[in-house]
C-alpha cells in the first residue's frame, strides 16, 4: 500500500493539440523519452508563458503555492534535460479536471 497523500486534483485550461515534441532528424525509436504531465504543461504555462507569479498560478490551477512550485520545477527539470540532451517530450498523464469539464 502506498504512503504519504493522495495527489490532489489540478485545474488546467486545455489538453493541448501537440502533446510530442522530438529532435529534428532523429527517429523516435532512436531517442529517450521524458513524459511532461498536463500539470507540470500548465504550471509551465502560467508562470513561464503567461507572467502569472506564482500565487496567481496556484490559485488558477486550485493548488497550494508548494504545490505549484513542485509542479514547475519537476517541469523545467524535464524541459532542460530534454534540451540538453535531445530528448524527446511527451506531454501525457496527471491528475487533473479541465476547466469548463463536469466534476465526478
Amino acid at each position: 500500500m502506498p504512503c504519504g497523500r493522495r495527489r490532489g486534483r489540478r485545474w488546467i485550461t486545455a489538453i493541448p493539440e501537440t502533446t510530442y515534441f522530438k529532435p529534428v532528424g532523429i527517429p523516435l525509436q532512436q531517442l529517450n523519452t521524458v513524459t511532461l504531465t498536463l500539470e507540470e504543461l500548465e504550471a509551465l504555462r502560467l508562470v513561464d508563458a503567461q507572467g502569472l507569479d506564482q500565487e496567481q498560478a496556484a490559485n488558477q490551477m486550485g493548488v497550494s503555492r508548494k504545490t505549484l512550485w513542485n509542479d514547475l520545477m519537476s517541469a523545467r527539470k524535464k524541459v532542460a534535460e530534454a534540451l540538453v540532451n535531445g530528448w524527446a517530450i511527451e506531454i501525457q498523464g496527471g491528475n487533473y479536471i479541465v476547466r469548463g469539464q463536469y466534476m465526478r
